[in-house]
């Protein structure tokens, strides 16, 4: 089982890599007791939409399916959670409402992934019916204001936005501040390595061959629809958990995380990062997610313009990504280094067939 974590379809293998791992998971893990709660609390942030960027690496870089349908996810769950914390009544309840939240959201893909995998819906098209869905969502819950609009006691509260529901908690401990920080670490190392496993295992392979050329892969017998579906449904599944634990990390959602500016930004994410390699896409969403925070301090439009330079220069310049690009430059590199190493020199040759004769 433990041998799917090195397979082909994940770029970085073998102890360096590892090793290199476990030195960046053990300075995240020390990294609370040095900063302040403010900087822990804005790195649990970060971390939260690290879900999204991860599903649709699965679903666009592995499975070939380019979907604008990660927010439309994120909101359902988002918004599931909500109404299910507020009417479960908070407290302990919450874990279960972000569970069930999770699974309304793959539910919800399953549903639409059915008619448009088995109606034949592909390429582009997939694309705009994703974001369709996405805006028309976005649009609904923005008109929801009235009273009327509600769920029990959860009001969504339209453009405004629906709060009143209770973060995580776990008997009389909320997790917020650093156990939120230690949630995330852990649930994205389950989340990077279950992924790993999954793509480099033989349901990996046919998700791969699927994108390279479904007609091929339905000819040696596999039903490329079932497969197609799977992925898409995990990877909208992740974007769910990234709503989920944004409405609870906040206590609040509006559809302005749901409409068309938020709908472009994974796509950004994970074009900029590498789509085809799940490590390149966790570091660099991190990185786009915490310079992005970082200019939006200052001007939320010069971030949004930055965002739209980076998806037209890596388009332009690295369609493959820059972190990913940097990634392999680095592999190389160190392969050819091992290879000049291993190898004898002319020295080491003539030494020992004079010592042969």
């Amino acid at each position: 089982m433990l041998k799917l974590l090195d397979g082909p379809q994940t770029l970085g293998r073998g102890k360096i890599f590892w090793s290199g791992f476990l030195t960046v998971l053990a300075g995240a893990l020390i990294y609370p007791l040095f900063a302040d709660s403010y900087d822990v609390g804005n790195f649990a942030y970060f971390l939260i939409w690290i879900f999204m960027a991860l599903g649709l690496c699965l679903m666009w870089g592995y499975g070939g399916m380019l979907s604008f349908g990660q927010t439309f996810f994120f909101g359902i769950a988002g918004y599931g959670y909500g109404v299910l914390a507020i009417n479960m009544g908070g407290g302990t309840a919450t874990i279960a409402a972000l569970v069930l939240s999770v699974v309304i959201a793959m539910i919800a893909a399953g549903i639409l992934g059915y008619f448009m995998i088995w109606g034949g819906i592909s390429g582009i098209f997939f694309g705009i019916v994703t974001l369709s869905a996405t805006l028309v969502l976005a649009f609904f819950l923005g008109q929801t204001a009235g009273p009327e609009w509600h769920i029990g006691p959860a009001r969504l509260n339209g453009f405004n936005g629906m709060k009143g529901m209770d973060p995580l908690t776990v008997g009389n401990f909320d997790i917020e501040g650093s156990a939120l920080y230690y949630v995330m670490i852990a649930l994205i190392v389950i989340v990077y390595v279950a992924l790993r496993m999954l793509v480099n295992s033989s349901i990996g392979n046919v998700i791969v061959a699927t994108r390279e050329n479904p007609q091929r892969a339905e000819m040696l017998g596999y039903d490329v629809r079932k497969y197609q579906l799977l992925t898409f449904v995990i990877g909208s599944g992740l974007a769910g958990l990234s709503g989920a634990l944004y409405t609870s990390w906040g206590q609040f959602i509006t559809p302005s995380s749901i409409g068309l500016p938020a709908a472009a930004m994974p796509i950004v994410w994970v074009a900029f990062s590498g789509r085809n390699d799940l490590t390149a896409t966790l570091v660099g969403s991190f990185l786009l997610l915490f310079g992005f925070q970082t200019i939006t301090v200052y001007s939320q439009q010069a971030a949004l313009v930055l965002m739209g330079v980076l998806l037209l220069a890596t388009v332009m310049l690295a369609p493959q990504g820059f972190v990913l690009g940097i990634g392999k430059l680095v592999v190389d590199w160190w392969s050819r280094r091992r290879r000049r190493d291993e190898a004898p020199t002319l020295a080491d040759t003539a030494r020992l067939q004079s010592d042969e004769t």
